[in-house]
């Protein structure tokens, strides 16, 4: 939501439209969200007319300040309500960058590609504000993650399996 939104959004005006369809896949009590998405879709239609997209929801897997033990089972919830919609679509590519619905969607599809059912490709970047640290969705999917994409030098020599490129939203 909000920034994750944002940052999201600009990474994706940078792809071509051999990117398509887009499937967002949002938590259920995002308000915000939607009408970005929508706003930005219906801009990128005027360039790419053939350019295709879905909205999901999903439930949230943590609210902010939520406790951590309550968090582990709404997790599991949201990855086994992620699991059927990521097998229907069936992504080629997950490309996120830290709000915690991610991680359930993450993990249904490494789930998917262990099963070997449908090997997704995971791309993770880490937002611009994560200086010193990761979040917590990045500390999670740093590991299952194809690759792992942070903004500081800082957090390149922390985590070496990370990809360096700067700044990029």
């Amino acid at each position: 939501t909000g920034g994750h939104t944002t940052e999201i959004l600009r990474l994706l005006s940078c792809l071509s439209e051999s990117y398509s369809p887009r499937h967002y896949v949002l938590a259920d009590s995002d308000k915000m969200s939607e009408a970005k998405i929508r706003s930005f879709e219906q801009k990128r239609a005027e360039t790419f007319s053939k350019s295709q997209f879905t909205l999901d929801r999903i439930p949230r897997s943590r609210e902010v300040r939520q406790s951590w033990i309550s968090s582990v089972v709404t997790t599991l919830y949201s990855i086994l309500y992620s699991l059927p919609l990521t097998y229907k679509r069936k992504p080629d590519l997950i490309l996120c960058n830290g709000p915690g619905t991610c991680v359930p969607v993450c993990l249904s599809a490494f789930l998917l590609g262990l099963l070997r059912i449908k090997r997704t490709i995971i791309v993770y970047v880490e937002s611009i504000c994560r200086v010193e640290t990761l979040s917590l969705s990045g500390k999670i999917l740093y590991y299952f993650s194809d690759y792992f994409i942070v903004q500081w030098p800082d957090l390149k020599k922390k985590y070496p399996k990370s990809v360096y490129l700067g700044r990029i939203v």
